[in-house]
């Protein structure tokens, strides 16, 4: 009898566990996409928001990326905290040489292109932090972009239900995020 009762308040234990993860979760959990070039490593750290049913969320016309920019100039490119590109090296974007470092990403979103933004701006951790930085886009401003690059924009035939990043096509000279 007793090894029942310790098993059933074992399970009972870990239903309420379970049930309190569950309710703990995050609407859209932190991401991260890494690789490496050489011996040094390039690692974005970013929020996947999930689709939830939603379609067309980009939009056309006038209403084009008001879904997922709101009232913004720009786009976090996920949720939550500004998206967050680490580097260990040198990297060459759009043509312009960026020094190893932490920066913020950001994209333009048009309907006649995209616009990647990496930005010296810094990252808050979250929206009640004091302090400099950013919680997201709110406060952005152009005058900290280090540079401005085109981006290639393209469907596919799948629908990715969660924001999905990552490295493709990559060698020991580069590759595309």
């Amino acid at each position: 009898m007793h090894r029942f009762i310790s098993l059933t308040f074992v399970v009972v234990c870990l239903f309420l566990l379970t049930d309190h993860a569950h309710a703990q979760r995050a609407s859209s959990p932190r991401g991260e996409a890494s690789t490496q070039i050489g011996e040094d490593w390039i690692i974005v750290d970013y929020s996947r928001p999930i689709l939830r049913g939603r379609t067309e969320i980009f939009d056309s016309g006038d209403e084009y990326s008001q879904m997922v920019t709101g009232p913004a100039p720009v786009w976090r490119a996920g949720a939550n905290k500004s998206m967050r590109l680490h580097t260990e090296t040198a990297l060459i974007i759009g043509g312009v040489n960026i020094a190893a470092g932490e920066y913020s990403t950001f994209v333009e979103l048009s309907q006649y292109g995209w616009m990647f933004i990496l930005s010296s701006h810094e990252a808050k951790e979250s929206g009640r932090e004091e302090g400099d930085g950013l919680w997201g886009v709110y406060e952005y401003t152009d005058d900290k972009d280090v540079v401005r690059a085109p981006m290639i924009v393209s469907e596919l035939d799948i629908s990715l239900d969660q924001f999905t990043i990552g490295f493709i096509n990559v060698t020991d000279k580069g590759g595309f995020l």
